[in-house]
């Protein structure tokens, strides 16, 4: 995998294509290109049968140069890199910083392969491939571009981690109608990697999405809840809502369901108190403690973290309390 690194600063995993997928993607587009090459060579030499040979011969320079050097150049500058071998192989060409391809680099890319591919039949080229760390020819050293796999084998989506038993129902009041997309989106990307970001890191992303969870919710924090285990059990409330109008839908016998999800289970817990208008958002210290009990966010916290002979036990052996999604109850 190969480390490229943006302008905004991220880095980008992608994946170079080596020599031999390379090799078949350029085979087959120079069968293509040959073939339109001939196909238009015939037709334009039945056509010219009255000229003189200066005149002939000067036709075909011009095909070679417009078919041969200036067909691959337009394709891969309008398919913004994905020519019909590199199609058919599961590649494309981009920049180094990962973005499309615009007709500067094709150009370039074109130019060279007329020398490291068409007059050395593909030597120079393959050479050049095999010593480069990511597999580039010439014409991508030059151009500044580089060939990826766009087709990797899937690992499959990483699922939510539940809820605490403890937190189940116990927001199902709660109006969520003020949440955007965009921070629903951001909360299960953080759900889903939690486990693979270091514990302070991840303790200040979910402090901080917490707050703003709570700006947009008008909910006061409920004392002794980890911010994770906030937000998993509210991403799971929103998820039983949708299930619930769902089947509401599907089923013409079913009656009209609440907003609060009547259907859902209720805790033991007291009921949670709706902050004054004019709360404060998420400007400030974090009102959330981190996902594993790591000092990530700063300040103070208004919810405690659960402690560490509570956690170990609650994530030990399956003692009584615990969950699947690696949150521990209040000690």
């Amino acid at each position: 995998m190969s480390e490229l690194v943006t302008g905004d600063a991220v880095v980008l995993g992608l994946r170079p294509a080596r020599l031999p997928s390379r090799a078949l993607a350029a085979a087959i587009d120079l069968a293509v290109v040959f073939f339109v090459f001939i196909l238009i060579s015939v037709v334009v030499g039945i056509a010219s049968v009255t000229l003189d040979e200066a005149a002939v011969a000067a036709i075909t320079v011009a095909l070679f140069l417009l078919v041969l050097i200036g067909g691959p150049i337009a394709v891969e500058t309008l398919s913004h890199g994905r020519s019909l071998g590199k199609l058919a192989c599961g590649l494309r060409v981009v920049r180094d910083d990962g973005g499309p391809i615009r007709f500067r680099h094709a150009l370039v890319r074109g130019a060279m392969g007329a020398v490291e591919i068409l007059m050395t039949f593909g030597a120079v080229a393959c050479i050049a491939s095999l010593v480069s760390a990511r597999g580039r020819r010439l014409g991508d050293v030059f151009a500044g571009t580089l060939v990826v796999r766009e087709r990797v084998a899937s690992r499959g989506s990483a699922a939510l981690p539940p809820p605490p038993p403890w937190l189940v129902g116990r927001f199902s009041r709660l109006d969520l109608s003020a949440v955007p997309d965009e921070l629903w989106l951001a909360i299960r990307q953080y759900l889903t990697r939690m486990h693979q970001l270091d514990p302070a890191v991840g303790g200040s992303i979910a402090g901080r999405l917490a707050d703003e969870l709570v700006a947009r919710t008008g909910i006061v924090p409920p004392q002794g809840i980890p911010a994770a285990a906030f937000l998993a059990a509210v991403v799971h409330e929103r998820q039983a809502r949708d299930a619930r109008r769902a089947f509401a839908r599907m089923s013409p016998v079913a009656g009209p369901v609440a907003a609060g999800g009547s259907g859902a289970p209720t805790a033991s817990g007291p009921p949670l108190a709706t902050a004054p208008s004019g709360a404060p958002g998420t400007s400030g210290a974090s009102r959330f403690s981190g996902a594993s009990g790591a000092s990530g966010s700063s300040g103070a916290s208004a919810f405690s973290v659960p402690g560490d002979g509570a956690r170990r036990e609650a994530e030990g052996s399956g003692g009584v309390g615990g969950s699947s999604g690696g949150f521990a109850p209040p000690g």
